[in-house]
């Protein structure tokens, strides 16, 4: 079933900052990106091996500004071109979620505009609209989520309409990635770099568990990291056979990730798969999961699949052609739920 959006004009001023990117980006009708502007932290969070909350809300405190400034510069236009100001209310890190929703606040206030509050998980189920394949997309799809807070299954049947079919129990693939890859002694982030290093080892040299769980579609990658932890003790300082360990951890993260999904697509009759998140970045998860299923796999490109503001405002503009609009007493909610 393709389901248009509502046909009706909009430009949308967006903002996220519920990690560690301080992003804003203008976005034209849901599906055109005028300007996407991203001040990365991985450079002041790399020195703790993952996000430190209090170093990450000072850092979107002092860049917030410049980060929306240019990105109305690079769209050519002022704040009275826009049509909507939207931004992250959830999930995420509670001080970085304020300093976007203070700052959206002011701006929607001080122009008299329209304020919208937008879950960032569905923000990363939208960033496929920002892609050539949107007009290709039919309801329903099936849409894993994968990233370094969240690991979810969500069945999606029309636009605004979310049915969460399992997620992890315990640790996000996204945050395994960086816990191994602090273990094995590669650059944080984890997961590009045990993607990076995974290319030249053995994904068969370690049999690490895969926790598949026969009922349901919930994940879980502890007792995985676990094993790693285990098998690291058997090597000398230095001599850890790296490679190997990367790709063997990469091979059983995927492969859960590709059999739950393909278990998934299979019991719904979707019409394709849709992968978004840091994590659908990984070349193994891409190509195997392409390689199991007989419909479409669709990923964004890599800009799109870490948290940005282009993703907020492709989702922002379904809620306001339909006539939402937030009162400015909007407030953050760090464990919001798609629903």
């Amino acid at each position: 079933m393709r389901e248009t959006m509502n046909t009706a004009y909009s430009r949308i001023l967006a903002i996220e900052s519920s990690c560690d990117e301080t992003a804003a980006a203008v976005i034209e009708n849901g599906a055109t990106i005028l300007s996407n502007v991203i001040a990365s932290q991985i450079d002041l969070h790399a020195q703790f091996g993952g996000v430190f909350p209090e170093v990450a809300s000072r850092q979107h405190v002092e860049v917030i500004y410049p980060v929306v400034a240019q990105a109305l510069e690079e769209a050519h236009m002022g704040l009275d071109d826009v049509d909507c100001i939207a931004v992250t209310k959830g999930p995420g890190l509670v001080g970085s979620l304020l300093v976007g929703m203070n700052m959206a606040k002011g701006l929607a206030l001080g122009r008299n505009k329209p304020l919208l509050g937008i879950n960032h998980i569905e923000g990363h189920i939208y960033s496929l609209w920002l892609t050539e394949d949107a007009p290709n997309i039919e309801f329903p799809f099936l849409t894993l989520v994968v990233s370094g807070g969240h690991t979810e299954l969500y069945l999606v049947t029309g636009h605004g309409r979310y049915q969460h079919l399992g997620g992890t129990l315990d640790d996000a693939a996204g945050e395994a990635f960086d816990k191994i890859g602090r273990l094995l002694g590669l650059p944080y982030p984890g997961g590009p770099a045990i993607d990076e290093a995974a290319k030249t080892g053995n994904p068969q040299a370690f049999k690490f568990p895969r926790a598949v769980m026969e009922d349901g579609f919930n994940f879980s990658f502890s007792g995985l990291k676990t094993a790693v932890l285990r098998q690291t003790k058997h090597f000398d300082p230095g001599r850890l056979p790296v490679n190997d360990l990367a790709a063997s951890f990469q091979a059983a993260v995927v492969e859960v990730l590709v059999t739950k999904t393909e278990r998934a697509a299979a019991a719904y009759g979707v019409t394709a798969v849709h992968l978004v998140g840091g994590v659908s970045s990984n070349s193994a998860l891409r190509q195997q999961m392409q390689a199991a299923l007989k419909i479409p796999v669709r990923y964004p490109p890599s800009i799109l699949c870490t948290d940005n503001a282009a993703m907020i405002g492709a989702a922002a503009h379904w809620h306001f052609v339909n006539g939402r609009q937030d009162s400015l007493n909007i407030d953050v909610i760090p464990s919001l739920e798609l629903t």
